[in-house]
Formats: C-alpha cells, sequence, structure tokens
C-alpha cells in the first residue's frame, strides 16, 4: 500500500473501526497464455512491433491479428487521429507513435492503413501498431 492508500484506509477507519487492513496478495503463480498476450498488448512494449520484411511478390506479409482500415481524422499537431475499420464497427484512436511502418505525412483522411487491436495507457481499446501499406503498382 502507498502512503495515499494507507491515509484512506485510516480515514474509513475512523467511520467504521471493525474495519480489518486488506491483506497484500499473491501474484498468480502461473500467467496462462493469454494473459501473456495481454501482457505484451500493453503501452510501451515495443516486442510486439511487426518485423518490416516483405515476401517474394513484394507485398508486406500482414501479421495475423492485424486488420485493414482507413484514417478518418488526424491532427498532426496533437499527434493522435481515428481509424475506420472496414468490416464496420467503432472507429479506433491511435497515436502517432504506434506507427511503425509509413511516414506521419501520409496519416490524411482517405488512407488506407493495417493496425493491430490493443488498448492504450488508460485501457481503452486503441491501434497498438500501425502501419501505411506500400502503394501497389
Amino acid at each position: 500500500m502507498n502512503a495515499r492508500q494507507k491515509r484512506l484506509f485510516e480515514d474509513a477507519r475512523k467511520r467504521n473501526p471493525d474495519m480489518k487492513m486488506p491483506s497484500p496478495t499473491a501474484a498468480p503463480s502461473e500467467w496462462t497464455e493469454a494473459d501473456l498476450a495481454l501482457v505484451k498488448q500493453g503501452v510501451g512494449d515495443k516486442t510486439s512491433k511487426p518485423e518490416r520484411g516483405s515476401t517474394e511478390s513484394g507485398e508486406s506479409e500482414a501479421p495475423s491479428g492485424e486488420q485493414k482500415g482507413s484514417v478518418v481524422t488526424y491532427f498532426e499537431a496533437k499527434g493522435f487521429g481515428f481509424l475506420r475499420p472496414d468490416d464496420g464497427g467503432r472507429d479506433i484512436f491511435f497515436h502517432v507513435s504506434r506507427l511503425v511502418e509509413g511516414l506521419a505525412t501520409d496519416l490524411r483522411p482517405g488512407a488506407r492503413v493495417l493496425y493491430e487491436l490493443g488498448m492504450d495507457r488508460t485501457g481503452k481499446m486503441a491501434a497498438s501498431s500501425v502501419r501505411i501499406p506500400p502503394a501497389a503498382e
């Protein structure tokens, strides 16, 4: 418990003297694959960035969790915007720091992007990696 939590607990204890100090909970002893996948999606984790390789046909290989969409809005001065998924649904927040392939100047409304879903620092759904695919020749 940090100092703030202790102070709040003491204030609550004044109102309810029978309240007991919570015991620290033990961390899970075994992590499942699903748990590890969620941890890897966290903000700041750079290990989930896709490789910058390409296949023999010249097209970038799409990682398994990648989805297609387009830029709806992008606020260059603030460094964030929203993507609209091709398969419908709600628009998805993205931050320019999650751009792993392509240039920020290419993030114009209507630009095609590939992205993976993850969470932002507040736990809300956001794009965890955004790629601007190379133009088809």
